[in-house]
């Protein structure tokens, strides 16, 4: 048995959530390791002024109150995004939340922005702030808002001064309602007020970090069609394409597929890339798009 079987083999011995909190542990411990090989620089590309040494992210859900960016980064990855991150800590759903489908190489969870709030959060990149590498910051809104997009609106005025990129993530299915947000009327005036943001605080400083919008892959054509002109007439920097998926097609576990949330892993992979080529018909060449959704070799 391989060391990294018997490592996950004594992960799963562990509740799933409780599992991701050991390996934050580990990483913050300095036990991840560091990648020191190099990398190709036919890897390597330049995207929105930012320089990516190679285009392997950790997407956000994994680190999110920015605890270990470092430690990911020195395991190879190109880019870290933090988060999602609210403007006020918030617990998330009630346990359990996170479930396992190893038959079908998936995750099921529901946990609804379980963060620390943009004060930890904002704390901990100021810490790191001199140390490089590219650390984009994915911003949500609070369960209980009134305004949910003023939190985004806050979210770029906290984090713009520090952050590589920012993402506004309304594609969460475990937040009730914030889906909604991808509606025209509703993306029109959010994308309105977060750009105005953003250029706002860039005046007061020297960072402008590129906004991407991440959206969701259970979209009909009618809500893609909404989503690339509001993108393409508000000026966002990109997409990324896509959240977790609500449909459970082809699951071998299908009772555990049972489960309300948010679905990821290799079932998510051909939805997610069916829409991501959907939007990117609809965008043009020039628009950047980060793909993400059951990401498990160089192929995929």
């Amino acid at each position: 048995m391989s060391f990294d079987t018997l490592g996950l083999a004594l992960l799963f011995r562990f509740s799933p959530e409780t599992a991701h909190g050991l390996s934050i542990a580990a990483l913050k411990a300095g036990l991840g390791g560091r990648f020191d090989a190099g990398f190709d620089p036919r890897l390597a590309s330049t995207v929105c002024g930012l320089a990516f040494p190679n285009p392997l992210g950790m997407a956000a859900g994994y680190d999110k109150n920015a605890e270990v960016p470092d430690a990911l980064l020195r395991l190879g990855f190109g880019f870290a995004e933090v988060g999602t991150v609210t403007p006020r800590p918030q617990p998330g759903n009630p346990k359990p939340r996170i479930f396992r489908l190893p038959d079908d190489r998936g995750v099921i969870n529901r946990l609804g922005f379980n963060n620390e709030g943009h004060a930890a959060c904002l704390a901990r990149l100021k810490a790191r702030a001199s140390r490089g590498g590219i650390v984009g910051v994915n911003i949500g809104a609070n369960k209980d808002s009134d305004d949910r997009a003023g939190d985004y609106v806050e979210g770029v005025r906290t984090f713009a001064p520090l952050a590589s990129y920012l993402t506004v993530n309304v594609s969460s299915p475990n937040t009730p309602g914030l889906r909604n947000l991808q509606s025209r009327e509703s993306l029109a005036d959010l994308l309105a007020r977060v750009m105005a943001a953003r250029d706002e605080s860039a005046q007061t400083g020297a960072n402008r970090p590129p906004v991407f919008l991440k959206v969701a892959p259970d979209l009909s054509e009618a809500e893609m069609d909404d989503i690339a002109m509001e993108v393409l007439d508000k000026g966002t920097d990109g997409l990324i394409v896509s959240n977790t998926t609500l449909s459970r097609e082809g699951l071998i576990d299908s009772r555990t597929g049972a489960q309300a949330g948010g679905l990821s892993g290799r079932p998510v992979f051909r939805r997610s890339t069916a829409v991501l080529a959907r939007l990117r018909q609809r965008v043009g060449p020039g628009l950047p798009i980060i793909g993400v959704g059951g990401v498990e070799d160089a192929q995929t």
